[in-house]
């Protein structure tokens, strides 16, 4: 497979600011299987036209002509750089194929072929051409220059790659981190969730880490650099997708790898079948006939044929519904996973904070929305993601807020505002009081304790209660993972860069037991490495840049769509279009049943290949009766796969999640899983 940064574009001279420069996308006219696949499809549609309209043959025929080598030089001398390394490659024998189908007269069928196997190709190219595309779109997060400061302590604009390691930098409010390195002065807030996938800022200061393409907020920092740049988190993120792409084993359908040594014994038994008849004395011709319709009815490709319908069908199927399967190579693998792992923020949950707790104080005696009031006036006018969730929540009561004035907003601590002629500060509780034995910081701590991210309101100096604020589970949450729990035999693992207590606290409420928090890109990769080397086949979902290692190092990568970062939606195998997590399990199901399909569509197949072989071999088998055999089976199988393509067929594959819901049933439950 080649590296998705084989092909390079010219670098971007975007500054450190905090967006990125835009970045554009291969076009598809841009890919030479794309343009021959074009061309073969437009030559056929013209040529059958002809056909059909009774044209003279010459011109239909020239055209369908032009279709073989528009859509089959390309795999054809692949195939046969393949045949020089002592390898029969599928590519090769779909070429063949339909040669000896235009040699029998079946000009139409082998253009078919041709128009269907150049269509395959170009979908893969346009496939990496995307990932390309957005591994090199996830440099473009760490700026490109970068403020240096001098001994003397001037300052200079540098190439963020001319960093070295040492160097004090500049990091202005609203700016990009130019390398990784650690605050030497000033405080902030500051956005990481691209390399940990945290969903709040967290407070950097003195002797804290920070990573090259995190944002900055509202503060100043000063970083001593720590790493080249060249070995920064964002560049090793980088490294790990363009690995994975390199070293994930070749994905083939099962057909595929047995069908090498069935081609090969056809090809060996059609060779025999015309020579030894010749040997004992038969006419040139008869044996000819024989060979040629032995050829056909034992063809691969109605083995093929049988094969695709059912998975082609299943990805129809699931992307009505909202899971885009990006090959039937990843429809099949999809159903063969045994182990579940999920990202939190984004994934199990919606990635924005909300209000999930509003705690008076005694004393005050204020309700809950008078606490709101005060804390949304004094948030209003701020831009932190905490603020925007108090505000909602006030909104969400229908409580309204006063005008706020002489806001001040302190990165770590909070926001001040005077109100109503009363100062208010909203904000972190151990910051906002000095009093350690205050029943608002036990309070706090066990909000904290149970995942939860405290929040305490003061008025002129006196605390009136405290907020407790959570990324909010997805609604299918809990039934998505209760359900690939019975499809795999063992519950989801939870993989997250965030706090233990946060992650714990989801896991509980959605059914996970086994939690690996404040992991790094690296580990979340290394995790599902070390599945795979064991045997394992993982099953990996996620939304971020953070997880995209992990989604190509995996056996199946899912993403969530809508909030899906765009390197993880195009290293993804698979994406979840309307971010249903429930629609995880029904895909996964409906491979399983697809697979099956593939199973009795082979051994209908079979059925006929070995009649019709044995017929041709022992008896006479007319040679147009050998054709309708082998295109009757070919039917046959085709509609069997169709089956597929029916909202029952999504149906069956869903469990049934009202009764899941109501307790009548779970994982363990026979029905729950009958229902899968």
């Amino acid at each position: 497979m080649p590296s998705v940064l084989d092909h390079q574009r010219p670098a971007s001279a975007s500054g450190g600011t905090a967006s990125p420069p835009e970045r554009g996308r291969t076009r598809l006219p841009a890919l030479a299987e794309v343009r021959w696949a074009l061309a073969a499809l437009v030559l056929f549609l013209v040529a059958l036209a002809l056909d059909l309209l009774g044209a003279p043959a010459w011109s239909w025929g020239t055209l369908y002509g032009a279709v073989y080598v528009a859509g089959g030089w390309e795999p054809g001398w692949e195939g046969l750089k393949a045949l020089r390394a002592k390898s029969l490659d599928v590519d090769l024998l779909m070429v063949v194929a339909a040669l000896g189908a235009a040699a029998i007269g079946q000009v139409l069928d082998g253009a078919l072929l041709i128009v269907i196997f150049a269509a395959s190709g170009a979908l893969e190219a346009v496939a990496t051409a995307r990932t390309a595309d957005s591994v090199r779109g996830l440099l473009d997060l760490a700026p490109s220059t970068a403020t240096r400061l001098l001994p003397e302590g001037d300052e200079e604009t540098v190439a963020a790659e001319r960093l070295l390691v040492g160097d004090i930098v500049l990091v202005r409010p609203g700016e990009r981190v130019g390398a990784d390195g650690r605050v030497t002065e000033g405080a902030s807030d500051v956005d990481q969730a691209t390399i940990t996938g945290e969903p709040l800022p967290v407070t950097k200061q003195f002797g804290d880490e920070v990573f090259a393409g995190t944002l900055n907020g509202t503060g100043a920092l000063r970083v001593r650099v720590e790493r080249d740049p060249s070995d920064s988190v964002i560049a090793r993120i980088v490294g790990m997708v363009d690995e994975a792409s390199r070293t994930k084993a070749p994905t083939q359908l099962f057909i595929e790898k047995v069908e090498q040594r069935y081609s090969l014994g056809m090809v060996a038994a059609t060779v025999l079948v015309f020579v030894v008849p010749l040997l004992f004395g038969a006419a040139l011709q008869d044996a000819l006939l024989r060979a040629m319709t032995f050829m056909i009815v034992a063809s691969p490709c109605a083995v093929v044929l049988a094969t695709m319908p059912p998975l082609l069908s299943a990805m129809a199927n699931a992307g009505r519904h909202g899971v885009l399967i990006k090959s039937a190579v990843v429809m099949e693998r999809l159903g063969q996973v045994d182990v579940v792992a999920v990202d939190k923020t984004g994934t199990l949950t919606e990635g924005v904070p909300r209000v999930t707790d509003v705690r008076e104080l005694p004393g005050p005696g204020l309700d809950g929305d008078e606490l709101l009031r005060w804390a949304g006036a004094a948030e209003h006018p701020s831009q932190h993601p905490l603020a925007h969730a108090v505000v909602d929540a006030a909104h969400s009561r229908e409580v309204p807020l006063p005008s706020a004035t002489d806001f001040a907003s302190t990165p770590g601590t909070g926001v001040e505002a005077t109100v109503e002629g009363r100062r208010v500060a909203v904000g972190a509780p151990r910051r906002l009081l000095r009093d350690r034995d205050h029943p608002a910081l036990a309070e706090a701590g066990r909000l904290e304790a149970d995942g939860r991210t405290a929040v305490l309101i003061t008025l002129d100096g006196r605390p009136i209660g405290v907020l407790g604020l959570a990324d909010r589970p997805r609604q299918d949450a809990a039934f998505a993972m209760a359900a690939l729990t019975a499809l795999t035999g063992g519950a989801p693992v939870l993989l997250t860069g965030d706090n233990p207590q946060a992650a714990r606290r989801l896991a509980d409420d959605v059914g996970i037991t086994d939690v690996r928090a404040e992991l790094l890109p690296q580990d979340k990769a290394a995790t599902v490495k070390e599945w795979e080397q064991a045997g394992r086949k993982v099953l990996v979902v996620g939304d971020g840049v953070n997880d995209a290692p992990a989604l190509a190092a995996a056996h199946t990568g899912v993403a969530m769509g809508r909030a899906g970062s765009d390197l993880a939606l195009d290293t993804a195998d698979a994406v979840v279009v309307r971010d249903e997590l429930a629609a995880i399990p029904a895909a996964v199901a409906l491979s399983r049943r697809a697979r099956r399909l593939v199973t009795q569509n082979l051994m209908i197949a079979g059925t006929f290949i070995t009649v019709l072989a044995v017929w041709d071999l022992a008896g006479t088998l007319p040679l147009p009766l050998g054709v309708a055999g082998h295109e009757g089976s070919t039917v046959i199988v085709g509609l069997n796969g169709l089956r597929l393509l029916t909202d029952r067929a999504w149906r069956r594959a869903q469990p049934d999640a009202d009764r899941w819901s109501a307790g009548q049933e779970g994982p363990a439950d026979p029905g729950f899983q009958r229902s899968l």
